[in-house]
């Protein structure tokens, strides 16, 4: 009696959840920590007016924007998979955010971001980091030079001081809504903003030029950003500009975290929420890996993916419990942090006390803080985060690049991001099917001593759903009804990449029109993935192990045995046998 081995069933190993803090304090000294923590006050000084202006662009309350970025920070640094990446609310996220909350309400953008943030965390769990980096670049760049239009366009209310209740969320009716208030801008708010957005574009080129006391290169290395907001809110103080700030819009920020309270929660609330919260889940996963990658470049290390996005997930999920809004990894500040000597996860979890004291120190300071300045940061933040020479340089590249690249940038702009992706993929995958289809021949194979009725053909490339039109020649019905059809035919695998079941299928209508004529079809060098499919389909045994050889030789000399065997008359020595008569 055999035994016959239990077969093994393939193992799936989740990730394992391990924070790159652990590896990064293993022979922390001195000298790093005063790296670290000089990176994380200036990288927190960097990050408040963007947490602000991030969130009033989103429609909620600035101080939600620093709740995020004190929350979320911290645990993306203690939990992450990179060295360096800072987290916390994103421009990207400005026009989801303001979607979401226009759309189903500020409750309603909390539970998804705790959705979210489930979403990410069984991501990374399940090991999908590596995914995100499928998505085309094409895609990548059309969405966020969308993105960064939308910031923009959100913009100009402040900018210009118009006098507007509620700008809508649709594109179309945004260019309503501003062109139709035209008429009520504010000449202080226009010089405010024209005067911040300068001082951050130029700060510190004009003010570093030449020789200068020390105290005064000390203070050119101050962020263009802070220098702006502080410039304008003293202006507006002092000044009494009648300009709206955020004391007048939001009645200020509070002093200190807010407390911890449930967001209401039903499964048929969930239901509704459920495109939301793959966008934000989506959006958050490529901004998060697309920001760690460019860190690895930039310290030459390479991040873990997946514990990134177990990070972003624990961070999504928490923060709507303290008010705040969606955080992922933000490139800008990511950047300062690597520029300003990081070198561990301390320097992001320094950023995010630095962010709590101000908070708990100055936050009545910010009321004086006019819109139009933060509207100035956002518009450097827009023309920062679009690649705009992307769009110059498209004549360089192939049709397909520049259709999914504009079609993913004017589905951005114009309806949503999920959308925009959506229809990008769906082209990215369509044009790369018809690109390898292109890669497919199916050649006639000259061989000098083949006998008449057998036919060769070599195959290159991938034999799958998109490329088996090639072989409708070889099994059209109409070859096999009149004499000249083929007794055997020759298919030469040693070039076929891949087969798939359409193409299995293609292969099997060919055995099948061949038999029943008493031809055959003979493989030549199958070989890993088409071999192993020939074999576990059962195609291998319908037509014969004699039917799957090494080499052309071999395939010859079979196609001469098939062309004998049906050349050879049938056998009529033998009587018909007869039916033996019962006794009598």
């Amino acid at each position: 009696m055999s035994v016959t081995t239990p077969r093994r069933v393939p193992r799936f190993d989740l990730a394992r959840f391990r924070p790159r803090l652990v590896d990064a304090l293993r022979d922390y000294d001195r000298a790093r920590l005063g790296k670290d923590v000089g990176a994380g006050i200036t990288v927190g000084v960097v990050a408040l007016p963007l947490a602000m202006a991030f969130a009033i662009a989103s429609g909620v309350k600035p101080e939600a924007g620093i709740f995020t970025a004190v929350i979320a920070g911290f645990i993306i640094a203690a939990l992450g998979g990179s060295r360096v990446q800072i987290g916390g609310p994103a421009g990207a996220f400005i026009v989801i955010i303001y979607g979401i909350v226009d759309r189903y309400g500020l409750a309603n953008l909390l539970i998804s971001t705790m959705l979210a943030g489930v979403l990410l965390f069984g991501m990374g769990l399940f090991k999908l980091g590596q995914l995100v980096r499928f998505i085309p670049v094409s895609i990548v760049i059309g969405f966020t030079n969308g993105i960064a239009v939308l910031i923009a366009l959100s913009q100009v209310k402040d900018a210009l001081g118009l006098s507007i209740d509620k700008l809508p969320a649709d594109f179309f009716a945004q260019i309503g809504a501003l062109s139709g208030a035209l008429h009520t801008v504010n000449p202080y708010a226009v010089a405010i903003c024209a005067l911040s957005l300068a001082l951050v574009v130029m700060w510190p080129k004009s003010y570093v030029a030449g020789p200068m006391p020390q105290w005064k290169r000390w203070v050119a290395h101050l962020p263009g950003t802070v220098v702006a907001l502080a410039l304008a809110t003293i202006a507006v103080s002092a000044l009494h500009l009648p300009v709206e700030t955020i004391g007048t819009r939001f009645g200020g920020i509070p002093q200190g975290l807010p407390s911890f309270a449930l967001p209401a929660f039903s499964w048929e609330l969930v239901k509704q929420l459920i495109a939301p919260t793959i966008t934000i889940a989506l959006l958050g996963a490529i901004e998060s890996l697309l920001c760690a990658r460019v860190a690895d470049n930039l310290i030459d290390d390479r991040h873990d993916p997946n514990q990134e996005l177990m990070a972003q997930g624990v961070a999504n999920f928490v923060v709507p419990f303290f008010g705040g809004i969606p955080a992922t990894g933000t490139i800008a500040r990511t950047v300062t942090n690597v520029k300003s000597g990081a070198t561990s996860p301390i320097a992001g979890i320094v950023h995010a006390i630095t962010l709590l004291l101000v908070l708990l120190v100055a936050a009545p300071l910010a009321a004086n803080i006019p819109l139009a300045a933060l509207a100035a940061i956002l518009l450097f933040v827009a023309w920062n985060m679009g690649e705009w020479r992307e769009f110059a340089r498209l004549r360089q590249f192939a049709l397909t690049y520049r259709t999914i690249l504009l079609t993913t940038f004017f589905l951005t702009v114009v309806f949503d991001l999920t959308i925009a992706v959506e229809v990008g993929m769906v082209l990215a995958s369509l044009f790369f099917i018809y690109r390898i289809s292109q890669l497919t021949r199916v050649e006639v194979l000259p061989l000098a001593d083949a006998p008449a009725g057998v036919e060769a053909y070599r195959l290159t490339g991938s034999l799958f759903f998109g490329a088996v039109s090639k072989l409708e020649t070889l099994t059209d019905p109409a070859r096999f009804n009149g004499s000249g059809a083929p007794a055997a035919v020759i298919l030469d695998f040693t070039a076929l990449l891949s087969l798939d079941t359409t193409g299995l299928e293609t292969l099997e209508s060919l055995r099948k029109q061949l038999a029943k004529r008493g031809g055959a079809l003979i493989v030549v060098g199958a070989r890993d993935q088409p071999l192993s499919l020939l074999n576990r389909s059962g195609f291998a045994a319908h037509t014969g192990t004699e039917n799957l050889v090494a080499d052309l030789d071999a395939a010859l000399g079979r196609a001469r045995a098939v062309l004998a065997v049906r050349a050879s008359p049938p056998d009529t020595t033998r009587a018909p046998a007869t039916r033996a008569s019962a006794p009598s």
